[in-house]
Parts: structure tokens; sequence; C-alpha cells
């Protein structure tokens, strides 16, 4: 059969590549045309459009660049048009993906999400879109299947989170051999997630890397996104006992101490190698402003969402400064606190239904496009 898939960030394109090779394992003739990035491309298939190409953050940022979105709308209704799929499969990515979405299913094309939009969070609205337009959803978090089912009237599959499956099956790597390969100390590693995107790289960093100093018995280590070249990163680092590791965060978080993390997919991944974390994030004053008036939640972490409580300290915004952080820093630090990290982060994968995700998800689909 012939899948086409899009996805527009870097955990799109994790999720997506695993998702492929579990199709692969269901359907031997499988075909694949993607929106992705280089892990997708590995699996096979056409690549159209890399998500570096597509990646744009906070309300300003989208609107200054609404022509370069509508041209990439344009240009994929077309791609999918020529190319005549089986089905079109959504990851995440909503802002791009309902729009196609809507233009698909009106064009009689079926239509799977795997990897709910946030909208539990903010644009609970785009429900109506969800149930017009998708013909099957798969949702990767133990709370979305209520918030679907209960609260909408939804019917929705619940299929694990992949993460555990992108964590279980990496290669373990050797903690000797890897500090002498990336000139790394034999101090503790403090690892610093600063995001994805330039914008947000630029905020965290400079504040992360201001308390470096107050830890001199420890080593930070940058993780590079796959998405950002070092001659970016390296402005940033002037301080010996900072180090930059580029596309290696599960083998750099294998090894860590601790953790300063920009809130997103990071915080989740962290929590998966039972490392203790500050959540951080801090984004553009006028941003800000508005996502505080839209967004509905308790908590930005997924960590704390999951398990319906503060597990892990979260800086936002204003309170994402040198002395706030230099003080959770020093408290993540400490034996006693760092027991309580371990008990909820047990807890977290539990909920979080164990392996199988992207299997679970291929044979779905699969079992829906034959029946």
């Amino acid at each position: 059969m012939k899948y086409y898939i899009i996805s527009g960030e870097a955990s799109g394109d994790l999720h997506g590549s695993n998702l492929m090779k579990a199709i692969q394992h269901v359907d031997t003739n499988a075909d694949f045309r993607f929106w992705g990035g280089d892990l997708m491309q590995s699996v096979g298939g056409t690549l159209v459009k890399h998500y570096k190409e597509l990646a744009f953050m906070g309300f300003i940022e989208v609107v200054m660049n609404l022509r370069t979105i509508t041209k990439n709308l344009s240009f994929c209704k077309k791609d999918i048009e020529h190319y005549n799929p089986d089905v079109v499969i959504f990851i995440d990515y909503p802002g791009f993906n309902l729009r196609i979405a809507k233009w698909a299913k009106a064009k009689q094309i079926k239509t799977h999400y795997y990897i709910s939009p946030q909208i539990w969070a903010w644009k609970e609205g785009r429900i109506k879109a969800i149930k017009r337009d998708i013909d099957q959803m798969y949702v990767i978090l133990p709370f979305e299947k209520d918030f679907y089912e209960k609260k909408h009237n939804y019917p929705v599959h619940f299929v694990g989170h992949p993460l555990i499956d992108a964590i279980s099956n990496r290669t373990q790597i050797d903690d000797i051999e890897f500090r002498k390969t990336h000139n790394l100390s034999d101090k503790p590693i403090i690892a610093l997630l600063p995001g994805s995107r330039k914008q947000e790289i630029t905020k965290m960093l400079s504040v992360m890397l201001s308390i470096v100093d107050d830890f001199k018995d420890y080593q930070f280590v940058i993780a590079g996104a796959p998405s950002q070249d070092y001659d970016f990163y390296k402005t940033f680092i002037k301080n010996k006992n900072v180090h930059f590791i580029s596309n290696r965060t599960y083998d750099l978080l294998s090894l860590s101490t601790a953790a300063l993390v920009t809130s997103g997919t990071a915080t989740l991944e962290t929590a998966l190698f039972k490392v203790p974390q500050v959540v951080c994030y801090k984004g553009s004053w006028i941003s800000y402003q508005i996502g505080k008036r839209v967004v509905n939640l308790d908590y930005i972490s997924l960590v704390n969402l999951i398990l319906e409580k503060e597990a892990v300290t979260e800086l936002i915004q204003n309170d994402f400064n040198a002395k706030r952080l230099k003080t959770e820093l020093n408290l993540i630090l400490d034996e006693y606190e760092r027991t309580k990290f371990f008990i909820n982060y047990y807890d977290l994968e539990k909920k979080l239904g164990g392996k199988g995700a992207s299997l679970n998800t291929a044979n779905l689909i699969f079992e829906s496009l034959n029946s």
C-alpha cells in the first residue's frame, strides 16, 4: 500500500521513522512518501520536504512566515493528489496537518492521525475539525483517551508512548569510550537540553550557562539538536567546563546525573532515562502573554501532566532566572531529593503503558485499510 506521512518536527521524524519500520513489518509492500527528516529517510521511500524548512515557533514567527506556509500547503495538496496514496498519516504538527486533513477528507482520501494535537491544552475547538476530518486517531498519552471519548464522544486508540520503544531499542554505549570520544572528563554530567529551534535555544542557553561556575565539580554538556549546526552553538560556549555533543541526546542522558530541560517532549525523554531534571521555559513577552490566556493547564511539562502533580520543578518565564535555577539544580543533586524522582518516574512509566506503540499503531492502520 501507499502511505503519505506528514511530520513537521524532529520528534515527529523520530516517531515517524519507527512507525514506518513497524508498517514495513505488517505490510511488506509498503511504499512511503513523506515530509520528515533524516531518520524517516533512512527507512526508505521519498522525502518530499525536510522539517528544517517547516519549523516556525511562536505566534509572531508564524505570522511573519504565512506566505511560506501557504505555499507549502498548496504544494502538499498537489503532491498528495499526484501520489494518490491509500492513506495520509499525520504526525502531530496540527496547524499544518489539520488544514491538509480537511482537504484530504473532501477528496475522500483516508485520514489517520498518529500523536494527537494537544487540544486538551489549548485550541480545544479543533475537536470539531478532528471529528469531521480524521477517520482514525491514535493517542499516546493515557489521559487523552478519556478526553476524547468521555468529554467529546469521539472514539480513539490509546497505543502507548513511542518514546518507550525508541529508548528501549537503542544500542547501549560504553561510558568510558563515550567520554573519551567526546573529550569529556570523569566529572558527573549535567545535561543541557535547550530545545531545537534557534529562538528557544538562544533564550534557554543564556540562562542555563549563567550558573556553570557555581558547579565546578560537574561538567555541563549541551545536547545539540539535529536541526542546528555547531557554528550556531559555539557562540555560547565560553567556559572550559561546557561541552557540546550533537544528535546524541539519548546517549548523553544515559550517562547524566541531572538535566536542565526546555519544556516539551524532552522532559518525558529525560524522565524515561530516570534523570532528575529542572524544566525550563521562556518565550517572547507577547507569545507568553497570549499563551497564558489560551492555555488551560496546571503544568507545562508532560511529566507533571501525566502524573497529575508537580513531580518536577517548572521554571517558567520570569521564574527562569540564574538565582532560581541554581537553587533548583542544587536540590536535584541532593541524594534524598533524587530518590523522590526515581519513585515518580517509575509511576510515570507504568502509566504510559509499556512497549509496542509503533507496532500497535501500524497494525491498527493496516487492519483499517483492509477492512
